[in-house]
């Protein structure tokens, strides 16, 4: 298992937009990568911060989820929205 969290803070203008690109990234990534498992979106109404939360099988899976398209466009389009992005990777911890 390999997690990522990303939490975002998005310029008050660009919230509902960056939702949007959001959601279909996240629908994307899950239809289409066999490798993604999870892949939630948190917000509060009326507040800058948006919170991902995603699992892959793999590192190998969020590198593929990396180079997709779809994750390319998404992130071009929504560079100019974002004001701050704080990612962080997660490796499971076997015993």
């Amino acid at each position: 298992m390999f997690a990522v969290t990303v939490t975002f803070e998005i310029k008050p203008e660009n919230v509902d937009r960056f939702l949007a690109l959001v959601q279909e990234n996240a629908q994307t990534s899950l239809r289409d990568e066999p490798g993604c498992q999870l892949f939630d979106i948190c917000h509060t109404p009326g507040e800058t911060t948006v919170f991902l939360y995603e699992i892959y099988d793999s590192k190998a899976a969020f590198d593929a989820h990396l180079a997709s398209q779809h994750f390319k466009t998404f992130d071009a389009a929504t560079a100019q929205m974002v004001d701050s992005k704080d990612a962080r990777l997660f490796e499971k911890v076997i015993r």
